[in-house]
């Protein structure tokens, strides 16, 4: 007998052998119409699961954020009957509900193409209208490897031997039976709004020297507005892709020729990020930074001492010099900053110091992780470094939060989510550093969100050994999550550097010690702020700023003359006198996304004017230059 209790307060007994679908038969029609599956005690179940012990009851509906998970992982199980029963043997990997979608590993001698999606969605449709139930069962271990044996599955054989568990479950649909813990929906027909959208090739378990697989990407939800609306996304998606307007823009490239992961800043891109780095380094001089500058190699020997050697290794670069002397491509800036800080003896009255630094650090990422500019091998890190007392820690703490928002609002971004990753009490063991520390820490971390009235969630044991962190996702024009600002503390490499004060009773401490990035890298920053604005970068961050058109060659000492007048006050200008139509040069500077163009012919040279076009208002009619140029630096200087 189970005893379950209900939202609205109420309970009900339920004999032994019952199933979550006998409770939904005693719920109104409305609920069980729309459930999807159900929570117990916070853990989700699928309805076909017998009820094995009291609890506190909730069914997930079509309408909860749950359900679209439950969704989104059936879809990915009625792809996968689709394309066993479309092409007969397929070996298959895994196939998850992801954050925008579901995806399958499909490993088979055809190669699909966008044809081939078309024909699985409309396979999909006929399986979903024919309504072939989900069949859950509970095999031993042994029993389940003998199955996916016989039925010449081996990564599914591979995943049960991994698994730490005496029991697995596996679910049928139509002819197509997966290793799956579930929930799946109650009636295949709840996944009526879905799209198959991509093929990608994937390693068995991300791991480039295993078998690889063919990917197919879709997405569903609840309704078809919703799927339409998402699309809709997509597509937008598409046409912001940094890569694409990086290219179509000449903002940076990527050559194979160097080698994946390395990106190469052309002019106008190069200018943009010198811009953003210019600014950051005028904020953080205000704000009692000081900026310092280190080495790109180090001996192998300081990164034994930081730990990095022992548990990042496969993620550094090590080179042998000529006398066999082991070193490292920095991966972090952290053990340099230290060892700055350490060059003397400190004293609780020259805290804090802050050091800051635009840092190029190297990573050996997996060929097939790199993602144009959001993740590659060289990268610069808008990294920094604040040691402080514990006196000092709540106003350290809120001076980043302040930069923070300060930074990213000029930049273009005011809506975050916030998450703060903190340790779990029940085995602080675990962790570098006292309990005390940890609270007052995560106290100082918590007040700063808290003082901002700012959403936040708090994920116990979510921290890292070394100490707890805040992360800042930016919400972009898309209202996609970009992950940007960490603020992280660290109670390990003080302890392991011996970093220290001396306090106001002449006694040696350990200095608090906070890692703090607000743009994460200026690489993958920049990808996405080219991908917020979709290339049309506000005025003070536009590459090129104006671009003057002389009508014919006639008016091109007068563009000139026009363009040393703006480079003299700082306007970042060019003049296009390419032996092309004036129309055809229009239209590249919009492909361009320059913000102002400058049309000079005869008549603005009689009368002393310029006529002026706005990427964002169109035509502005004529002016006079000083003026133009005067109202030019006024936009400049308040970030527009």
């Amino acid at each position: 007998m189970s005893v379950l209790e209900f939202p609205d307060g109420s309970s009900n007994d339920f004999p032994e052998g019952a199933v979550f679908f006998d409770v939904l038969s005693t719920l109104p029609r409305s609920v069980q119409k729309n459930a999807v599956a159900v929570k117990l005690d916070g853990d989700t179940h699928d309805l076909r699961e017998e009820i094995d012990e009291d609890g506190s009851f909730v069914v997930i509906t079509g309408s909860d954020s749950e359900a679209l998970e439950v969704l989104r992982h059936s879809a990915s199980h009625l792809m996968a009957l689709a394309v066993k029963e479309l092409y007969g043997d397929v070996i298959f990997g895994i196939g998850p509900a992801i954050q925008d979608g579901f995806y399958y590993d499909l490993k088979l001698d055809h190669t699909f193409t966008p044809d081939d999606l078309e024909k699985i969605e409309k396979k999909m449709e006929e399986i979903r209208k024919e309504n072939p139930d989900f069949v859950r069962k509970t095999l031993s271990r042994d029993e389940a490897m003998e199955f996916f044996r016989e039925e010449n599955q081996p990564f599914k054989v591979e995943l049960i031997e991994d698994l730490d568990a005496e029991e697995v479950t596996i679910y049928t649909l139509g002819s197509f039976t997966d290793l799956c813990a579930g929930p799946h929906v109650p009636d295949i027909r709840m996944v009526k709004a879905f799209k198959l959208l991509s093929v990608a090739g994937a390693y068995w378990r991300g791991d480039e020297n295993r078998e690889m697989f063919q990917r197919i990407y879709g997405t569903s939800f609840g309704s078809k507005t919703e799927l339409e609306e998402s699309l809709r996304r997509i597509e937008e998606a598409k046409k912001r892709d940094h890569r694409k307007l990086g290219s179509s823009m000449d903002l940076f490239n990527i050559y194979e020729e160097a080698g994946g992961g390395l990106v190469f800043w052309h002019p106008r891109g190069y200018t943009l990020r010198e811009t953003i780095e210019n600014y950051w380094k005028q904020k953080h001089r205000e704000k009692g930074y000081d900026i310092i500058m280190t080495p790109h190699i180090a001996r192998s020997d300081l990164w034994k001492q930081s730990g990095h050697y022992d548990y990042y290794r496969e993620n550094m670069f090590v080179i042998k010099g000529d006398d066999e002397e082991e070193m490292v491509l920095k991966p972090m800036n952290c053990p340099y900053h230290i060892l700055i800080y350490k060059r003397e003896l400190r004293s609780y009255r020259d805290l804090p110091i802050r050091y800051a630094e635009l840092g190029t650090v190297y990573r050996n990422e997996r060929s097939g992780t790199l993602h144009g500019l959001l993740r590659v091998r060289g990268f610069t890190q808008d990294d920094a470094h604040i040691f402080c007392s514990p006196e000092q820690l709540d106003r350290e703490i809120d001076k980043c939060f302040d930069l923070a928002h300060e930074i990213l609002s000029d930049l273009g971004f005011s809506d975050y989510e916030v998450e703060l990753s903190a340790h779990d009490p029940e085995k602080l063991d675990q962790y570098a550093g006292s309990r005390e520390e940890w609270v007052a820490a995560e106290n100082a971390l918590r007040k700063a969100i808290e003082k901002r009235d700012l959403e936040y969630s708090k994920i116990e044991g979510e921290a890292v050994f070394y100490g707890p962190k805040i992360d800042l996702k930016l919400i972009d024009a898309l209202g996609r999550g970009w992950q940007a600002t960490t603020i992280q503390f660290d109670f390990n490499l003080p302890r392991r550097f011996d970093i220290t004060y001396v306090n106001e009773n002449n006694e040696k401490k350990y200095v608090y010690m906070i890692h703090r990035a607000l743009l994460g890298s200026l690489e993958r920053f920049i990808g996405c702020l080219t991908e917020h604005y979709a290339g049309k970068f506000p005025l003070w961050l536009a590459p090129v700023q104006v671009r003057i058109l002389p009508v014919s060659e006639h008016q091109k000492e007068y563009a000139e003359e026009c363009l040393a007048a703006m480079i003299k006050k700082g306007i970042r200008a060019e003049v296009d006198s390419r032996n092309e139509k004036l129309g055809y040069r229009i239209r590249a500077a919009e492909v361009d996304n320059i913000p102002y163009m400058i049309i000079v012919g005869d008549r603005e040279i009689e009368e002393g004017m310029i006529n002026i076009r706005s990427k964002s208002t169109g035509r502005e009619g004529s002016l006079e230059l000083e003026k133009f140029i005067n109202d030019i630096v006024d936009e400049i200087e308040k970030k527009g």
